[in-house]
């Protein structure tokens, strides 16, 4: 039995993976679960869970509480699930920066991670992946490209490689005319053709920031130099990522999208179980198609690459100022164009720093959010 430390049950990936644990109760048990705000939900799935531990990051109550479980709300509460002593591996599935902290919580306690928030490594690679290797705990990648390349790579993370090619279905937004990009509706932009997900990460796959972001993240979990990785736009997201090594041999990790298959994965790694997913049918399937990705339609795309070479606390800076931005849009605040806009503002202003803390990197999320919402209109 695998006892598993929730971490943002209630978004996306945490409501999944509430499905994967229930296919399996023989084998995994939840003994956390922490929420932001939606008390209702949280108070639903601790309910069918039944776990030790359930906790509101905000404050809040729930209706009801189930018999041997704790609520508690607040900070503190949160920080006591994130390195929760009964479990076996917290996953961290909480959006943005605030992610970073859960992550860092957990390896300070020993705990193996199975990680869904990118921003823990694109603001905080360095000490994210110091902090494991001195705890001896370990990463285990859920976003399904880190997850294919980690598959391709024999589950060894460390193992040699010449290149990695990193896929992208290119968002909702790849066959809008360039010129008709600026009148384009959060809505439209969140019409994602292939996969569904929370609102934020939608907008940066429209952007591909969010490609962006996997850049860097693939450069720390695999100890990958940027020149290493190259993005290719997949439309039919079939294939997830693939890896070239020294001898020309490339191996792709293939599967119907779903992120219930990378979920169940990180918790069940080395052992494969039936996700419920459908075969791929490639009698079916006709041709798949591989692009590179246009500068002129992703600019974010081009900015995070910028952000990825310099290093630093860059990245940080990058992270914050796509939250704002693509905050603001969703709100109706900015036009989508804007987005590339503000972010290239906030970074232009930000000055390079070599990561030393998670104080530094608060203080450098805190200023690139305020120099992003100083460009907004």
């Amino acid at each position: 039995m695998k006892n598993i430390a929730l971490i943002g049950s209630t978004g996306s990936i945490g409501r999944q993976a509430v499905e994967v644990v229930c296919r399996y109760p023989d084998r995994f048990r939840v003994v956390a679960l922490a929420a932001n705000t939606d008390a209702a939900l949280l108070s639903a799935q601790a309910a069918r869970l039944s776990p030790r531990l359930a906790v509101l990051r905000r404050e809040g109550t729930l209706a009801e509480v189930p018999a041997g479980c704790r609520f508690a709300a607040g900070e503190a509460a949160f920080e006591e699930a994130c390195a929760f002593a009964e479990a076996d591996v917290v996953l961290v599935a909480v959006t943005g920066f605030a992610g970073l902290k859960a992550t860092l919580l957990a390896l300070e306690a020993g705990k193996d991670v199975a990680l869904a928030n990118k921003e823990s490594l694109v603001t905080g690679g360095a000490l994210v992946t110091a902090l494991a290797k001195k705890k001896g705990a370990r990463i285990l990648p859920v976003d399904s490209e880190h997850s294919a390349i980690w598959q391709c790579l024999g589950f060894d993370r460390n193992a040699p490689f010449r290149r990695i090619l990193l896929t992208a279905s290119g968002g909702a937004l790849r066959d809008v005319p360039l010129e008709e990009l600026a009148d384009v509706t959060a809505k439209e932009a969140l019409a994602h053709p292939n996969w569904r997900m929370g609102d934020k990460i939608t907008i940066d796959c429209a952007t591909m920031l969010n490609k962006g972001f996997e850049v860097i993240e693939a450069m720390h979990l695999f100890g990958a130099d940027l020149s290493q990785i190259q993005v290719l736009v997949h439309r039919e997201s079939i294939v997830h990522s693939m890896v070239e090594f020294a001898d020309g041999a490339v191996l792709a990790q293939m599967g119907v999208p779903s992120m219930e298959l990378p979920i169940q994965l990180a918790l069940t790694y080395p052992e494969r179980l039936s996700c419920a997913l459908p075969s791929v049918d490639f009698l079916k399937l006709g041709a798949l198609h591989f692009e590179a990705p246009s500068g002129a339609r992703y600019p974010c795309f081009s900015l995070a690459l910028a952000a990825a070479e310099a290093g630093g606390t860059l990245p940080c800076v990058l992270n914050a100022a796509g939250e704002v931005a693509v905050s603001a849009f969703l709100k109706g605040q900015i036009k989508y164009t804007q987005i590339a806009d503000s972010i290239e503002c906030a970074l232009s202003r930000a000055s390079r720093e070599e990561v030393v803390s998670y104080a530094q990197l608060c203080e450098a999320d805190r200023a690139a959010r305020a120099a992003a919402a100083e460009a907004l209109p």
